[in-house]
């Protein structure tokens, strides 16, 4: 869950971040969710059992892409954060 963030001057850098980040990360689960990633189809696929953790497996995989340095999209909205930050100010 993202947390909402009140723009203030004294609005934390590192909150922003971490809601940046956690957007980036929401994102591409969606993405990973509809180019196919954990599911499997076949014979001898998991069921729906399966399925349902398919979603943990697309999440994992999100934040592992975000630490990684992700798409961009974290450092985007972060900058986009800030700049609100400062017109707050």
């Amino acid at each position: 869950m993202i947390d909402a963030i009140q723009f203030s001057p004294q609005t934390d850098t590192s909150a922003m971040r971490k809601a940046s980040e956690a957007l980036e990360a929401a994102f591409l689960t969606e993405m990973l969710k509809f180019s196919g990633v954990g599911e499997e189809k076949g014979p001898f696929s998991g069921g729906d059992g399966a399925n349902q953790f398919a979603s943990f497996y697309r999440e994992a995989q999100a934040q592992k892409l975000v630490e990684g340095g992700g798409i961009g999209l974290a450092e985007a909205i972060f900058r986009s954060m800030q700049g609100q930050a400062n017109d707050a100010s």
